[in-house]
């Protein structure tokens, strides 16, 4: 079975993880406190007593106010996922896992199988312990594809234990607590949406983790640091889109907007970096498309600013991270006048040949017009090429200026010692560039360069989750083919029935498969005699369980018996009053083999069953998709071909 990594091997990361688990259960304490302190400030009338709960109030509230800047400086130690590649790479945002309590399924679990199912609950307590030990192992996923496996293994176990456990009118009474991945709040809720959400946030988060220790020196680092950042972004978009009204910030439409533009952030500044990497020739358009390139990842890291500036993110967002995003806005600004004037300072000019080409490309390279001679003239001109490149430097200086200072501003941001040296490389790369095509015997006014027009050659793609990637079998299949025993279905108890063999046969018309449906009785036969009744389903004959039997094995089983005739077991399903409609839906839906086939269906399974929940359930599945049956397609004479009389 699938194992998390050992959350006690002191890796720097699961020290961290430590310290997070630590400060959300201190987090969780003086919430409690506050909470009580508030009860008895609003239910007192005595003055003294309201003072001194006043006090304890502040206390705790301060108390709280530390406790959420020491997560945050955890949350910023971006270092602890980076690699340990010598070359310097500018840091990635990563994001810690939402922590989750243990929960004891064993009761509530047994509870249900006895009471819906009318089976004996201790024989199932195996396939609970999996299950539990399967939650035990996600909480601490390894930071590869393992751990990505193991995440989605459980996300999709999680959708047999919706069809089996959660009917669409009650929940079992069991709370999924879980801590929010940047304040470290506890919220708590009973619908199983919230622990499917919060294992596909983790998914985000991992992805963020795998992308943030790629060594982006290297092309395949590059690629995987590109994917795994794809990936996040495709499940941060994917929660958004079908989780609502989550209980925690971490997962509202706001964050995870603003998460899933941060991730298409990253992903455009390895594109930058991977065209620095590839395009090592220096020519004057190679020089252009890396200004283009950089112009472009000022422009996405420039919407998550703002993104972060918005009123219900603002305050929820690390004050590092969005400092950070300032900084990486203005320094890919610096960059892209820098290019700009290295393609104009250190390319000879153009000969007849390349002229048309360069003039085409830089027609569409600022975003307005530079002052001055036409296009034609410029690139052939050496000092009218060196006086717009001293104004782009001017522009990049600037900007190279403005991002250390924002940097400076930001604590957590001091310590970092690799971005402080990618700052200040670049910026004494603009000056000592500066200074060498600056002349003494410039009169001229530099003037405004405009802003390069961003473009680029790679765009960032938001990669959906693909659940069917990882195939999981239902462990409770014990329970019988799902078409039936579900949730949802309710049925009489079962019924044994004894039978003998008439000269015409049972009696009765049987069709389909896992169950076996008894689909027609013959009036005044052996089958009707003994209570029969058409649309009962075959769950046993003579004490053997055929549930899961194919119609050959149940015909087999019935022909085999003699003279002393054959005990059957049946169920009828309440509310089947119409089999045909309920049996053309059982016959479709047994050739499942019970794995997972893809998550359309998983998702649409769940909305059919959680549309008259989302009354209950406060978070419930969106829908989008129209309430028809999923298994409305298949003509009728398809499932009747192997009916039989028997």
């Amino acid at each position: 079975s699938q194992q998390g990594c050992d959350p006690f091997a002191q890796t720097q990361r699961s020290k961290l993880q430590h310290r997070r688990a630590r400060i959300n259960q201190q987090i969780n304490k003086e919430m409690r406190m506050r909470a009580g302190a508030e009860n008895l400030f609003r239910a007192t009338s005595n003055h003294k007593v309201k003072e001194t709960v006043a006090l304890e109030l502040s206390y705790v509230n301060s108390n709280l106010q530390l406790l959420k800047e020491e997560l945050e400086e955890l949350n910023s130690s971006v270092d602890v996922y980076q690699n340990d590649s010598e070359s310097i790479s500018v840091p990635m945002i990563p994001l810690g896992l939402k922590e989750t309590k243990e929960l004891d399924l064993l009761v509530p679990l047994k509870d249900f199988i006895s009471e819906h199912y009318g089976e004996e609950s201790v024989l199932f307590e195996k396939e609970i312990k999996e299950f539990m030990e399967l939650r035990q192992a996600m909480r601490t996923p390894s930071r590869n594809e393992a751990g990505l496996e193991l995440l989605m293994e459980y996300y999709n176990q999680l959708y047999f234990l919706d069809s089996r456990f959660f009917p669409p009118t009650k929940t079992l009474g069991v709370f999924f607590h879980w801590y929010d991945s940047l304040t470290g709040v506890p919220s708590h809720q009973r619908a199983l949406a919230f622990e499917k959400g919060s294992v596909l946030f983790n998914l985000g988060a991992l992805h963020t983790q795998i992308g943030a220790r790629q060594d982006r020196a290297s092309l395949p680092g590059l690629n995987q640091a590109i994917d795994a950042f794809q990936k996040a972004a495709g499940a941060f978009n994917y929660l958004k889109e079908n989780f609502s009204n989550a209980p925690s910030l971490d997962m509202s439409a706001a964050s995870l907007t603003m998460l899933v533009r941060l991730m298409v952030a990253q992903v455009q500044e390895c594109v930058f970096e991977k065209t620095t990497l590839l395009r090592a020739q220096n020519d004057f358009l190679a020089r252009l498309q890396l200004a283009q390139e950089a112009a472009r990842v000022e422009d996405v890291y420039s919407l998550v600013h703002q993104t972060m500036s918005q009123p219900h993110v603002k305050d929820y967002v690390p004050f590092s991270w969005t400092a950070m995003v300032q900084v990486k806005s203005e320094h890919f600004k610096a960059l892209s006048h820098y290019f700009a004037a290295i393609a104009l300072c250190d390319c000879p000019a153009p000969s007849d040949a390349e002229l048309l080409e360069q003039e085409k490309a830089f027609l569409q390279f600022h975003v307005t017009m530079p002052e001055g001679p036409s296009l034609h003239v410029l690139l052939q001109d050496p000092e009218e090429r060196r006086k717009l490149g001293k104004a782009h430097l001017k522009k990049a200086i600037m900007k190279h200026e403005e991002a250390m200072r924002i940097h400076g501003l930001c604590k957590i941001l001091r310590k970092m010692d690799i971005l402080q040296e990618v700052l200040s490389f670049a910026h004494k790369r603009s000056l000592s560039k500066y200074s060498e095509i600056d002349h003494e015997e410039d009169f001229f006014e530099t003037g405004e360069a405009p802003d390069i027009h961003p473009k680029t050659h790679q765009k960032p793609e938001i990669k959906s989750p693909n659940f069917s990637q990882v195939k999981v079998t239902d462990l409770f299949h014990r329970l019988g083919p799902l078409s039936v025993f579900s949730a949802k279905n309710k049925w009489y108890p079962a019924r044994r029935v004894h039978l003998m063999r008439g000269e015409n046969g049972f009696g009765f018309t049987l069709r389909g498969d896992s169950p076996v449906l008894i689909a027609g009785v013959i009036p005044g036969g052996c089958a009707a005699e003994a209570g029969l009744k058409e649309g009962d389903y075959i769950i046993s004959v003579n004490g053997k369980d055929c549930k899961w039997s194919k119609h050959a094995e149940v015909v087999q089983l019935l022909k085999s018996t003699g003279k002393e005739g054959v005990d059957i077991g049946v169920i009828t399903l309440q509310g089947s009053e119409c089999p045909k409609a309920v049996d053309r839906k059982a016959a479709v839906m047994s050739s499942g083999s019970g794995m997972l086939k893809s998550n359309k269906e998983n998702s649409r399974k769940s909305l059919m069953n959680s549309k008259s929940a989302s009354t209950l359930l406060v978070w419930s599945k969106k829908s989008k998709r129209s309430k028809k049956s999923t298994y409305g397609g298949v003509p009728f004479t398809a499932v009747g071909d192997n009916e039989a009389m028997y």
